[in-house]
């Protein structure tokens, strides 16, 4: 065991934690819509419009705040007339992104704008820049927030709804680096301030729009962003980082066989992740010093290997308790960061790469990530405050901090966050907390072998379980288990 010392200063508040930090995303890949969130209106296993009641219920337990789609590089040759109309005349493609399948287009806006209803969530597109038209996304925002007086508006009423909905975050294509069309900086720059000029403000609705931002470590895109761009053309960036455990993305390893050496260079190239938000917020500070344009990663999680025997355009993997740590390092991260990180979305919600969820049939299994989820709630709309942890190592070839920690205060309640990525060590927590009055702590924990997973025969393998905590004169004392995430309530 190793003992950690800890403080805690309630009347340093840093920034405020958005809800939107706690995020996910559901891309037409795999099963993630079709036959994971979807089933369509026929099916025997309970929905609401075809949407899994399961999976509702599931995604507003945690708080899901707000839900990006269609994509990922889907978005980027999703046409979005496609999917609106009378479900057996909708045109049907071919997904050449993921997997060859075709796509009948059942579940498109209304569909998507449902399931947010269902939720209780805020819906975030992604625009269609690669192989879309000006014309095409203005007539997509016209079609979904424009009251009455147009045709756009008028079709939506002609195929059911007649009140338009409210969107507010509208990301303006998806890595036009890469698969959105391979551009460079400087011209994407340029399409970006052309294609949001007619993304316009209807019925009261206010865009909150999101520019691409910079893969990982390529700083120079974010350098050119931010040169060209201003808070009038944008009110974020986009970033998007995987934790690949291996380096190489050719064989990125396996979801579940991994040794320690493995497990140690997982957790070090996902806590890199604050290597990277903090160079890139060093470019938007010059830039933009009063935080007027956000960073969203809205693309971050675990990529490995396919399970054996899925098709590999699906990206369906299996989800740990390695997983887990991952989730609550890149969730602290998030908080400590929130001054600038103003949303982060899971890739992805449902049998796709780090899921919170996974199904089969009728079946549905919430993962260990999707536990971490449900442990760090209360952070959302929250204060973060001062938070300090003894530099602990823990590892083998790759040495990581041992404790990722972060902390809030909300209406009158702090919820601590803490994760023990030592696979072999316990650790003694002494937390000295000042500045904050309290008088009662209780704690959950979500803990176990770093191989442990939840399966469709034993999905509840890996749970959230009572934490015993001491509190006493304002120390804060509590014995971490290796391998587990806690949260601890004080008030």
């Amino acid at each position: 065991m190793k003992k950690i010392s800890m403080l805690i200063n309630a009347m340093d508040r840093i920034s405020h934690i958005n809800p939107e930090i706690y995020g996910h995303f559901s891309e037409h890949l795999g099963r993630c819509i079709y036959n994971g969130i979807y089933v369509g209106e026929d099916s025997d296993i309970p929905n609401t419009d075809g949407i899994r009641n399961d999976i509702i219920e599931a995604f507003r337990k945690i708080k899901l705040p707000v839900l990006r789609w269609p994509g990922g590089c889907f978005a980027d040759e999703y046409h979005w007339t496609d999917g609106i109309g009378e479900k057996a005349s909708r045109k049907k493609m071919i997904n050449s992104n993921w997997g060859g399948v075709t796509e009948d287009n059942s579940f498109g806006t209304h569909e998507f704008f449902r399931l947010c209803e269902l939720v209780g969530c805020e819906p975030y597109l992604a625009g269609n820049m690669g192989s879309g038209t000006i014309q095409e996304l203005s007539e997509w925002v016209e079609y979904i927030t424009l009251h009455s007086g147009s045709p756009m508006s008028e079709l939506r009423r002609k195929n059911g709804r007649d009140e338009p909905w409210k969107l507010k975050y509208l990301g303006i294509g998806n890595e036009n680096w890469g698969c959105g069309g391979n551009m460079r900086p400087e011209y994407y720059a340029d399409e970006y301030r052309r294609y949001q000029s007619f993304c316009k403000n209807h019925s009261g609705n206010e865009l909150f729009r999101i520019a691409c931002g910079p893969s990982a470590n390529d700083y120079n895109w974010t350098e050119v962003m931010m040169k060209n761009l201003s808070k009038f053309h944008t009110k974020a960036l986009s970033l998007h980082y995987y934790t690949v455990p291996t380096g190489d993305w050719s064989k990125k390893g396996k979801a579940l066989e991994f040794d320690n050496d493995l497990y140690y260079s997982t957790i070090s190239k996902t806590l890199y992740m604050d290597e990277l938000i903090t160079r890139h917020t060093e470019i938007m500070n010059r830039y933009d010093p009063e935080n007027e344009i956000g960073l969203i990663v809205d693309e971050w999680g675990c990529w490995y290997d396919v399970e054996e025997g899925t098709n590999p355009g699906f990206l369906y993997q299996q989800n740990s308790m390695r997983d887990a740590v991952v989730a609550a390092c890149n969730l602290n991260i998030f908080n400590r960061h929130s001054k600038r990180v103003i949303m982060a979305n899971l890739a992805q919600a449902v049998n796709v790469l780090q899921a919170l969820i996974l199904t089969e049939g009728e079946k549905l299994v919430k993962t260990p990530t999707y536990h971490v989820f449900d442990l760090y709630k209360e952070h959302q709309g929250g204060e973060l405050v001062y938070c300090f942890c003894s530099d602990e190592k823990a590892g083998t070839k790759d040495k990581i901090p041992m404790i990722s920690s972060s902390a809030s205060l909300k209406n009158g309640v702090m919820t601590i966050t803490l994760a023990n990525c030592s696979v072999e060590d316990s650790a003694d927590i002494s937390c000295d907390i000042r500045g904050f009055a309290c008088s009662e702590a209780s704690a959950r924990i979500l803990t176990g072998d770093a191989h442990s997973f939840n399966d469709f025969d034993s999905p509840e393998n890996v749970v959230i379980g009572d934490f015993a905590v001491s509190l006493e004169n304002g120390v804060l004392s509590a014995e971490l288990p290796p391998c587990s995430v806690v949260s601890v309530t004080l008030k």
